[in-house]
């Protein structure tokens, strides 16, 4: 059993480590030129959107608004990376590892951008009369038959991972918080996880939208407000940490106090690794929420997609990097979730460990949400509508397994992280080839809302956009025959 978790751990950090990560950052930066840096000039024409999608747009197709996809999309993005993750990266790389995460997130919205505005051209009708869409999709129909294969391999190290890093790891934590700031027992928090998660996935995607639509905002403005929060009473030591983020991402942290000091390297690896590991920006998962977007045009959608990793990264993890940098708790030597809540609780007496603790339960909760929606889609890709019973009594059966037997979680969190990476492989590829079809879309998009066109066409398969019939002259400017 050792040497098998000793190979599965040195498998997981190869597929973690430097090869993937320069793929995942190169293929952002080549999307965001590509691009033309809209995906974060139009920031504000993405918020614009966001706010007009809380409903459905007139004569839109889809099954959710806009809104309601992209609450899906951060359910499962914003997790224990945003809290655990973040002090991880702090402990083992230093402050300057927030500024890494910050670059994850300038390029991961570029890459969010295009399979946002992929899913949604490429998506399709299945069975049971719902609208499906993401990489197994754009690969299908916008790369051909032949590389269906590289289809099938997304999938299935999404079903897997959706078991593990999805699910049952997210309920263990979930558990962890419960105990230790509700004193619930492990059996009632998985009972209470297993029936509120059956309710939800019942009710198919139209109640999960509902669900997270409510949960998403609170939870975000809540943990937020607790940050900016103990920001404000603090606020003389936040010049102070942004000096510091910002000169030790170049120049390394010299060892202080319990941190035993950190190279550039090392707050490059642990910044980027764990903000990808937070937005999942490149991975593939983010795409299959937007997919259902009830939107006129893949571009207007691919502006709210491109905000997952502004809000999730920019904003959330923003928070937690500047809490643990402004109190000093990353000098202590803890990490993970106890290195949050220590820096939570130093600066915000009485009411931090509340923070922490709503943060850990509410976010591994919309992760777990988020995650059942995306291996049910995974699954009908693979096997069919009537894969979907089988695979949601599976899931609900690894909330048990994820609180009841966490001796028995090593192997699986190794498996589901490395398959959860594997799964950036077949998407970057399809990125890659397909970004052509990206780049004419959106440039003929913008070029047409500039022109006050109301109604823009929707793009073939080749990305094109016809251009609006010429206005006919008045027939005393024609010149005579």
């Amino acid at each position: 059993m050792e040497n098998l978790k000793e190979f599965l751990g040195a498998a997981d950090a190869f597929i973690w480590g430097p090869v993937t990560l320069v793929f995942l950052m190169g293929t952002g930066l080549y999307l965001t030129l590509g691009l033309r840096g809209r995906s974060f000039s139009r920031i504000v024409y993405g918020l614009a959107a966001l706010w007009r999608g809380r409903a459905a747009e007139p004569g839109a197709q889809g099954q959710a608004t806009p809104f309601a996809a992209l609450s899906i999309a951060l359910a499962a993005t914003i997790g224990t990376g945003n809290i655990a993750g973040v002090a991880t990266a702090i402990a083992l790389g230093g402050p300057g590892a927030v500024f890494w995460m910050w670059l994850t997130a300038w390029v991961g919205m570029a890459m969010n951008f295009a399979e946002t505005a992929l899913a949604v051209t490429y998506r399709e009708v299945d069975g049971r009369g719902e609208w499906v869409g993401g990489p197994m999709y754009y690969i299908k129909n916008g790369l051909g038959r032949r590389w269906r294969w590289l289809a099938a391999l997304f999938a299935f190290f999404g079903v897997v991972s959706s078991f593990g890093g999805g699910n049952a790891l997210q309920a263990s934590t979930l558990a962890d918080a419960a105990a230790v700031y509700l004193g619930m027992p492990a059996w009632a928090t998985a009972c209470l996880l297993a029936a509120l998660t059956l309710l939800v996935m019942a009710g198919g995607t139209a109640r999960l939208a509902r669900v997270v639509g409510i949960l998403v905002p609170v939870m975000v403005v809540g943990f937020v407000g607790g940050g900016l929060a103990v920001i404000a009473l603090n606020v003389e030591k936040l010049p102070g940490a942004i000096g510091l983020i910002l000169s030790d991402a170049f120049t390394g942290t010299a060892a202080a106090g319990g941190f035993a000091g950190s190279t550039v390297m090392a707050a490059v690896h642990f910044g980027v690794a764990r903000g990808i590991f937070s937005n999942e920006a490149g991975l593939g998962t983010i795409p299959m929420a937007h997919a259902i977007a009830q939107t006129r045009h893949p571009v207007r959608q691919a502006a709210i997609g491109m905000l997952g990793p502004f809000i999730d990264t920019l904003i959330v993890c923003t928070t937690t990097g500047l809490v643990i940098v402004m109190t000093g708790a990353w000098q202590v030597g803890v990490t993970g979730a106890p290195l949050a809540g220590r820096a939570f609780a130093t600066g915000l007496p009485g009411a931090g460990p509340a923070v922490i603790g709503f943060g850990l339960i509410l976010f591994t909760y919309t992760t777990l949400l988020g995650w059942s929606f995306y291996g049910e889609r995974l699954a009908g890709y693979l096997w069919g509508p009537r894969a979907v019973l089988p695979y949601r009594t599976l899931f609900l059966a690894m909330i048990f397994v994820g609180v009841l037997a966490k001796e028995r979680l090593d192997l699986l969190w190794l498996v589901s992280t490395g398959l959860n990476g594997l799964m950036a492989f077949p998407n970057l590829i399809a990125l890659l080839l397909l970004s052509p079809v990206v780049f004419r879309m959106t440039i003929d998009y913008f070029a047409l809302a500039r022109n006050g066109q109301p109604d823009i066409p929707w793009p073939d398969p080749q990305g094109n956009i016809a251009p609006p019939p010429e206005k006919p002259q008045p027939a005393a400017l024609l010149r005579p025959e």
